[in-house]
């Protein structure tokens, strides 16, 4: 397995754990529900950064301390940034999109823990990962509208992940929904008991990680590369990306492997720390 550098450096705010080809993230502001400030993004962004230069991580698991997952934006930066001029308050939500952008084109496969609740900015966190998994008590919402605002900066992830027809009776009403709503809409891949939660996100890992890491992440940027292309396209992106793959060491190791019935060599037990 490739060499992973140690983890960057960051606040309180957030919990960084290797356990050999898993990392999990944990946001670490229980007091505040793990809403985020300016202090969280940052140091989600410096993760993003490391782990997208970390091929040793095959699996980034995500979570929060506490008994809720992400409440949104913390009040306390929020008030700080009415006095904020326009510029300011520009340079503030570029900041968030970055965040995502980064969270969201990860090569690594990515996993979202959720429970309590996913309020606001914390439903961009869930939708900007792979696959999330919710405890069956879990709540959901986008209540921007409800203080005179928008979820503007997790649209894309939201709205791709949702549909606009559904957006548009949530992001409207701002009603909180269920977790089996979640998951009927697609948020979310499997709801379970909470005493459940950190064996359903092992079991996701486990498959995970008997994927090819390449495999997995030129997966990602065939969804990412497919979803709004012409079928022309398309067409040459997939059929140069299959060669590609079939040629390479992982595909070709991969092959073999299946011929003799045997293990690849990427195939490992899961390590992972979503407590």
């Amino acid at each position: 397995m490739p060499e992973t550098s140690p983890p960057p450096e960051t606040s309180a705010a957030l919990c960084i754990a290797v356990r050999g080809a898993v990392v999990t993230l944990t946001l670490h502001r229980p007091e505040q529900r793990n809403a985020f400030d300016d202090q969280l993004i940052a140091d989600l962004t410096r993760a993003a950064a490391w782990l997208a230069m970390s091929p040793g991580i095959r699996v980034v698991v995500l979570c929060g301390a506490g008994a809720v997952f992400c409440a949104g934006a913390d009040f306390n930066w929020m008030r700080r940034m009415a006095g904020y001029s326009r510029e300011e308050n520009l340079a503030d939500a570029r900041r968030l999109a970055a965040m995502l952008e980064a969270l969201d084109t990860l090569p690594q496969a990515t996993l979202c823990r959720v429970q309590g609740a996913a309020l606001g900015g914390g439903m961009g966190l869930v939708a900007a990962c792979d696959v999330a998994v919710a405890e069956e008590g879990a709540r959901f919402g986008f209540p921007e509208v409800k203080i005179g605002l928008a979820p503007a900066t997790i649209a894309p992830y939201v709205v791709r992940r949702l549909g606009a027809g559904r957006c548009r009776e949530l992001f409207l009403s701002g009603r909180r929904f269920s977790a089996q709503e979640a998951l009927a809409f697609g948020l979310v891949a499997e709801v379970v008991p909470v005493e459940r939660l950190d064996a359903a996100l092992a079991a996701r890992a486990a498959d995970l990680l008997a994927s090819g890491p390449r495999a997995v992440a030129a997966s990602k940027e065939l969804i990412r590369q497919v979803e709004h292309a012409a079928p022309r396209d398309a067409a040459a992106y997939t059929a140069q990306l299959i060669a590609t793959l079939r040629g390479g060491a992982e595909g070709q190791e991969g092959l073999r492997a299946a011929l003799a019935k045997q293990r690849p060599s990427w195939t490992e037990e899961p390590c992972s720390d979503a407590s």
